[in-house]
């Protein structure tokens, strides 16, 4: 067999950024590492790319280990490989992010791994390079945000408005004005309204809405600009 002679080896990871919502807060899925070095300290979730598989498949098994979760959004992030990132061996990582409705699956998740929602603003020092990989992560969650509607992968079947609401107040770290978020939220013509008010989080009770699934694809631009001046 034919090799490149004269090159080191070099371990190929990947790494998972995995982004929920509860309903009220918005939260990192963190597990604590069972192995050297940094045992028992915070970190994403990872693996090692395997010889017969490719990377995205890799970062597809690996959260299907600890969330039981099959063809949820996912998408490449960057490429971490700065020589001493890994103390064990050269190691090059490559970040996926994914966004999960918390409430849908969190009886899935693996007591294996120790797994742990934390609320994005109070996350723990993590492991080697991955607090970078997170605040990447979160920028690219805003910068896809602002231009189309990838949030709603973070909701249930069925949300409100207050909820789609603190949710964007929580990725650009704003305070939204509700009447023109509603007005702006309404115009892009992917929700339909229920019968149904979700009345434990108000008094007057709050409707419940859809997104339109059939026009999903044909409006996917209609968020351009939905959150004004958005930093990332």
């Amino acid at each position: 067999m034919t090799r490149y002679i004269k090159q080191s080896r070099i371990l190929v990871a990947v790494d998972c950024i995995i982004f929920g919502f509860d309903g009220y807060e918005l939260k990192l899925l963190l597990i604590k590492r069972g192995f050297e070095p940094e045992k028992n300290k915070w970190s994403l979730m990872g693996g090692f790319v395997q010889s017969d598989e490719k990377p995205e498949d890799a970062a597809s098994r690996v959260l299907k280990q600890l969330t039981g979760l099959e063809n949820v959004y996912m998408e490449q992030l960057l490429v971490f490989g700065k020589p001493n990132r890994d103390p064990i061996e050269r190691t090059v990582s490559i970040t996926y992010f994914a966004l999960i409705d918390i409430k849908k699956y969190e009886k899935q998740l693996s007591d294996d791994y120790r797994a742990e929602w934390f609320p994005l603003n109070r996350v723990p020092k993590l492991i080697f390079d991955h607090d970078e990989m997170v605040q990447n992560a979160k920028n690219k969650l805003r910068y896809k945000a602002a231009l189309h509607p990838i949030l709603f992968e973070l909701l249930p079947e069925k949300f409100t408005i207050p909820q789609i609401m603190t949710l964007y107040e929580q990725v650009y770290d704003v305070e939204l004005d509700k009447r023109n978020f509603t007005r702006k939220l309404r115009s892009t013509g992917l929700l339909i309204k229920q019968l149904d008010k979700d009345k434990e989080n108000s008094k007057k009770g709050a409707f419940y809405y859809k997104l339109d699934k059939a026009t999903y694809k044909e409006k996917f631009t209609k968020f351009l600009n939905f959150v004004s001046n958005p930093e990332y």
